[in-house]
């Protein structure tokens, strides 16, 4: 009889990690589990491992399994694990394999109508995960997963684009202070940035791709992870502890010279989060207040060495604007607390006031 984890444990060392490395060869057994596990490795990926004939047959999904209909992720088909493995989370020591954070991020039982060598189909029936998916050989070892299921009734797909709302300029504090919510103006360059499948993608208000500039900001989307959104926000570079929007122009591309690249690099710069336009499969840009938005902005806890949601002052013109002054900020900008975010337009729902 074949050893089914005959591969899983050549590859381990019991004595060096502390996942389950189980002697004996696997019994048979006819359970419908499934387990998937949040793996922080050389690069971020979800492991969806499936009970199968005594053991737990495993997919690394780079991208997560898919929440619509609309794309199919990669999954690569790896060496069947323990079914001991449906309760490990822990971290797999540098060096060994697999090395890194592993959490579990669903788990539950699945119903399976197909089972062959090039393609299985599962119903998940998780706390997270639920709904019909097939996996497909492409080649080798690579696989596909594809959603046959309809997303959860409201669902809608992440936007691709999204233009930023801009404020009018006004020559002084609104008179109805309690209505507005107060942000510091910080002379940075305007980010949108849309996180998905532990990856972040980063747009500047003209639509442009802007990722390769912010090496330092990929981690964003891992960070984050499983969480998809869309961040309004600026990026600010600092000189020292000044914020100092003329280093910003070295974080353009192309660069002419490596010269040039490492100055780039050694300009510290920063993520800074202050609106949310889409979040987990819901827009929140028309039905949501700005208020509400900054609620569950705050709540997604979006801070790291290089990203930060920065505060907003509800009520408090006066003290923003002394604040700023205090910064050496070129002002504030005041948003109605009631106001839906407008795409692409100019609206007197948000006045930039100057310090």
């Amino acid at each position: 009889m074949t050893d089914q984890l005959e591969e899983y444990r050549r590859k381990r060392d019991a004595r060096r990690t502390p996942e389950p490395v189980p002697r004996g060869r696997p019994r048979p057994s006819s359970g419908d589990r499934f387990v998937i596990q949040q793996h922080h490795a050389r690069s971020l990926h979800w492991d969806v491992r499936l009970e199968r004939d005594g053991v737990l047959v495993s997919f690394a999904v780079p991208r997560g399994l898919p929440r619509d209909r609309g794309r199919n992720n990669l999954a690569k088909h790896t060496e069947d694990h323990p079914l001991e493995y449906l309760t490990f989370a822990g971290e797999i020591p540098a060096g060994e394999y697999g090395g890194g954070r592993m959490s579990i991020h669903d788990h539950g039982t699945y119903s399976s109508d197909k089972w062959r060598d090039d393609e299985i189909g599962v119903t998940f029936h998780g706390e997270r995960t639920n709904g019909r998916y097939v996996f497909f050989r492409t080649g080798g070892n690579d696989w596909m997963v594809r959603r046959m299921d309809p997303p959860e009734p409201g669902w809608q797909a992440m936007p691709e684009t999204v233009e930023p709302m801009l404020a009018v300029r006004s020559a002084g504090l609104p008179p109805d202070d309690e209505d507005w919510g107060y942000e510091l103006s910080w002379a940075g360059r305007r980010i949108l940035g849309y996180v998905s499948g532990g990856r972040v993608r980063l747009a500047a208000a003209d639509g442009t791709d802007v990722t390769s500039w912010y090496p330092e900001l990929r981690p964003l989307g891992e960070a984050l992870a499983p969480l998809e959104a869309v961040l309004d926000g600026e990026i600010v570079a600092f000189d020292g502890a000044r914020i100092a929007p003329e280093l910003l122009e070295r974080r353009k591309a192309p660069r002419d010279s490596a010269a040039a690249r490492r100055a780039a690099e050694r300009t510290p710069v920063q993520f800074l989060a202050y609106d949310l336009l889409w979040l987990e499969g819901h827009s929140t840009v028309e039905l949501v207040r700005y208020a509400e938005r900054r609620e569950l902005l705050d709540g997604l806890n979006v801070s790291g060495d290089h990203w930060q949601t920065p505060p907003y002052f509800p009520g408090g013109g006066s003290f923003a604007l002394d604040t700023a002054r205090a910064q050496g900020l070129p002002g504030v900008v005041a948003k109605r607390l009631d106001s839906p975010y407008l795409p692409g337009r100019r609206s007197r729902l948000w006045l930039s006031i100057d310090a």
